[in-house]
């Protein structure tokens, strides 16, 4: 699975967001993929255990360690700091934190869509947690 490769200073929300504060479980990095655990977010993992597995959103800002403040978006188009394809579906990937292409799914992954391209450095997030796994071939 190939994962958009992620420059954390470029993550920048943009038009339409909408966000949310909490704490990190864990050090954290601007553009990784979080869940929610009451007002903590942790780093998703598709094929991980079933509450890693439910994206609330992405991270607007690094966290260097457990207990500091971030930021969360979950709707609206977010600048993810890496090189994307318009028109392709992004979803959770099995690296914590991850985003790949939903073209790169394997067998045991959860699909956990986060959004569409919509420029080379943008995604609309349309987030939905389907809770079905890809199942064998």
């Amino acid at each position: 699975m190939t994962d958009i490769s992620i420059t954390p200073a470029s993550v920048v929300k943009g038009t339409g967001a909408k966000t949310r504060q909490g704490f990190s479980a864990a050090a954290l990095l601007a553009g990784e993929v979080v869940y929610r655990d009451t007002n903590t977010f942790g780093k998703t993992d598709s094929d991980g255990a079933a509450a890693l597995r439910v994206v609330d959103g992405i991270c607007l800002n690094s966290a260097p360690g457990a207990g500091q403040p971030v930021t969360v978006q979950y709707e609206g188009l977010i600048t993810i700091g890496g090189t994307v394809v318009v028109g392709t579906v992004y979803v959770s990937s099995d690296t914590p934190g991850g985003i790949m292409p939903a073209a790169d799914l394997e067998t045991g992954d959860y699909v956990s869509i986060i959004g569409v391209g919509v420029s080379a450095t943008q995604i609309k997030l349309g987030i939905l947690n389907s809770g079905v796994a890809v199942p064998a071939p």
